[in-house]
């Protein structure tokens, strides 16, 4: 792993005191599905809400500052990345109900959500179960599957903006589109208010399981992968151009089109992040070569090359 060069001679110097933790250099890779990436010149885990809106507001204006959740849907490439990365743990991951309402910090997994939904006899989540991730990432790219994304689900959410405020959003802020927010990148999601609507708890967990068998009957979920790699152009589907182009099982160096499923990227234990995304441009060549059709990237690609 090679070492980022500091902005400054030591950046944690200049950071302001925590009750979370500052680590210098810190490796990432192992923070991510597909498992590569270099370092983070200074990762910092919040203690909670509070402790990161006080670090935001006193972290010097020339300092980047990134956010990343479990590291489902990330490519970080193998240079790292500069100045500060935060990952919000335990302190982001409550899940409770609020009256007709659930809500579950930016932290908490997906999957953890259309549980304790189950368990609360709430219906209408169950779709969360079928999405790798946080909160805070299903609030950034609205996510979606199984026939609902977050836009349908989301009363409310709460973000620490570059200020160090923390900010209420009502949906028309959002701005939830396909795969997309219009929140600032720069904003950092802490909690989503979801709709409670009512339900049986053994219909919930039924729909729950079937999702679960889908997924496991058509994506490689075993894998190191960064999940749907492309976003669906309109009215097609990225994996079937994919597939059109003669990309089934295409490699480049340590990586690979699955073979289960053409929309995701696999690392055979050798990738590089640079092989990675190599061979997602490759994809978006020949599929825009062979039909015309430009794939955007869902996946969020972060970091500087080697």
């Amino acid at each position: 792993m090679m070492a980022l060069k500091s902005t400054s001679d030591r950046l944690i110097e200049r950071l302001p005191k925590v009750r979370g933790r500052l680590t210098e250099n810190a490796a990432l890779g192992p923070l991510t599905w597909f498992r590569v990436g270099g370092p983070a010149e200074v990762l910092f885990r919040p203690a909670d809400p509070e402790d990161l809106a006080r670090f935001i507001a006193g972290t010097p204006a020339d300092v980047p500052v990134t956010v990343i959740g479990v590291g489902s849907n990330l490519l970080i490439r193998d240079g790292g990345i500069r100045g500060v990365v935060v990952r919000l743990g335990r302190g982001f991951a409550e899940i409770r109900r609020v009256g007709d309402t659930l809500e579950a910090g930016a932290g908490a997994l997906d999957v953890n959500v259309a549980l304790t939904s189950q368990r609360e006899a709430i219906a209408g989540l169950e779709f969360l179960s079928g999405i790798p991730g946080t909160i805070g990432g299903a609030l950034r790219m609205n996510a979606g599957a199984y026939g609902r994304e977050m836009v349908d689900v989301v009363l409310a959410a709460e973000a620490i903006d570059d200020h160090g405020r923390i900010c209420q959003l009502d949906p028309a802020t959002l701005g939830l589109t396909y795969r997309h927010s219009a929140v600032p990148e720069s904003w950092l999601f802490t909690k989503a208010v979801l709709k409670a609507e009512p339900g049986e708890p053994d219909a919930i967990l039924a729909r729950i399981q079937d999702i679960r068998a889908q997924r496991e009957a058509s994506q490689p979920v075993r894998a190191p992968t960064g999940g749907s790699t492309f976003a669906n152009p309109p009215g097609a589907k990225a994996w079937e151009l994919i597939d059109k182009a003669g990309l089934r099982g295409f490699r480049i160096g340590g990586a690979h089109v699955s073979e289960k499923h053409c929309n995701f990227l696999i690392n055979t234990g050798e990738a590089t992040a640079a092989d990675i995304e190599r061979l997602g441009e490759e994809i978006r060549r020949r599929v825009k070569e062979m039909s015309g059709v430009e794939l955007r990237w869902e996946i969020r690609i972060i970091g500087e090359a080697a």
